[in-house]
């Protein structure tokens, strides 16, 4: 793929996530951000979903609508970054694998990366929040397991059912080339 296009398609993903975390702002922890960013990981590679991770945070974090406490802003890039990751790490691990024939096991494994993904997200955000604010970390952990199951829940259903029309949909936008997993 062209670079100026990568880059592009990089960018404008970036931009899509800010946007629609202040669209869905009024929606306590339902989020498409995470969901991107995994994608991007996916379709460009490890290091690259781990970038878009962290610049969505430099940028949201800095004029996030709930304000900014330093140890949170960074507790989210980093959690941000690993959907980036695992996402590029998993394209890696079933590029050897015919799923085209077989898109509900591929489905199936989005959502339940989704889920983990967003496990670990949740609890790490939570407990920084907790020592950022001297609360008990069980406290926060419990007070916050309402919003983790919004967070959880609408990520597996998500990742589980949009990943596969977004990766070919993106195949195509950048000309054809595939990623391993699609081939035939």
């Amino acid at each position: 793929m062209l670079e100026s296009k990568k880059i592009c398609v990089i960018a404008i993903t970036v931009a899509l996530c800010i946007g629609s975390n202040y669209a869905l702002v009024s929606i306590p922890n339902f989020k498409v951000m995470d969901f991107f960013v995994f994608i991007s990981g996916f379709v460009f590679g490890p290091l690259v979903g781990a970038s878009i991770g962290i610049l969505i945070w430099l940028i949201y974090g800095v004029m996030n609508p709930y304000g900014f406490v330093l140890q949170v802003w960074l507790a989210t890039m980093f959690s941000e970054s690993i959907y980036g990751l695992i996402g590029g790490l998993m394209e890696k691990r079933t590029a050897s694998k015919n799923f085209y024939s077989n898109r509900f096991g591929l489905s199936f494994l989005f959502g339940i990366a989704g889920f983990f993904l967003t496990l670990f997200y949740d609890l790490i955000t939570n407990i920084v929040y907790a020592l950022a604010f001297s609360i008990p970390i069980g406290i926060a952990l419990i007070t916050g397991v309402p919003f983790a199951l919004v967070h959880e829940l609408s990520n597996t259903i998500l990742f589980g059912s949009c990943s596969i029309p977004l990766i070919v949909a993106l195949e195509k936008f950048i000309g054809g080339e595939r990623f391993g997993v699609f081939k035939k």
